[in-house]
């Protein structure tokens, strides 16, 4: 994982909708597709972009793979980020 990765994950609204989903619990893949009007090859992108970031996770239960929220990485990134801004003593 790296910054780049992370906020290159962060960059597009697919991908920002989906965390904000996973805010309020893990999800099936099958959930969060029905959220979006795109096809499953499109949205297998977006999940790759996401676990590739570190951004999520997901775990097999069946024939359904359960994606949840990694917020140690997000928050990681966005005290990262703060820190930019913070003025150099």
């Amino acid at each position: 994982m790296t910054i780049n990765a992370i906020f290159e994950a962060l960059s597009h609204p697919v991908r920002r909708d989906i965390l904000k989903m996973l805010r309020a619990g893990p999800l099936s893949a099958g959930d969060l597709a029905r959220n979006f009007d795109l096809t499953k090859p499109t949205l297998s992108v977006h999940f790759a972009k996401l676990r590739e970031a570190e951004l999520v996770s997901v775990e097999r239960q069946g024939t359904s793979l359960i994606y949840h929220l990694n917020m140690s990485i997000l928050e990681e990134a966005l005290s990262g980020f703060l820190a930019f801004k913070e003025p150099k003593p």
